[in-house]
């Protein structure tokens, strides 16, 4: 796997796609049409990769970017930018994902732009619903991942503890250390 999934919803995880946001060079996940395609299988949307194009990967970024934009929104309590509300209906408004029965159970099939649209669709429902008020950013300086803080007391600080989590709280233990010994 060549994408990080730690935010428990699709469009989000989408959103962290564009690593270290307030970076100077932050890092980008889908700089090719196979980045994308890898991360449409990798992400479980689709059993298999859609085989997007060029078109369909300036598709991505810039749904991924309004996307962002309108979590950011949310997270600052703005209103929302009407551009990225715009992108985002936009998308929205064409043929979801189709699912389909096999004999194994089921799954859903479809195109790259039918995958866009899925998540188009989920941000749409997180942001203009009650979700919305459980979006939270990782508190780890160094990343920008966005989730939703189901927490019991809603206090989660880091979109994945096995990374983020892990290293904050590792760093905050050098820390303390270093001042007992220097103390």
């Amino acid at each position: 796997m060549i994408h990080a999934f730690p935010c428990g919803t699709p469009a989000l995880d989408f959103v962290g796609t564009l690593r270290a946001r307030r970076n100077d060079e932050p890092t980008e996940k889908l700089a090719s049409v196979a980045d994308l395609d890898a991360w449409c299988a990798e992400s479980g949307l689709l059993d298999g990769a859609p085989a997007p194009d060029a078109g369909d990967l300036r598709h991505a970024v810039e749904l991924r970017e309004a996307i962002y934009a309108l979590v950011r929104a949310r997270l600052l309590d703005r209103p929302l930018p009407a551009e990225a509300v715009g992108t985002v209906n936009r998308y929205a408004a064409h043929p979801p994902l189709t699912p389909v029965l096999t004999e194994a159970g089921w799954s859903r099939v479809g195109s790259a732009a039918q995958v866009l649209s899925q998540l188009a669709r989920e941000a749409v429902e997180i942001v203009g619903g009650d979700a919305a008020a459980l979006l939270r950013e990782c508190g780890r300086p160094e990343c920008t991942q966005v989730y939703l803080d189901h927490s019991r007391g809603r206090r989660r600080e880091w979109c994945s503890m096995a990374t983020c989590g892990s290293r904050m709280k590792a760093a905050a233990y050098r820390a303390r250390r270093r001042a007992g010994v220097d103390a």
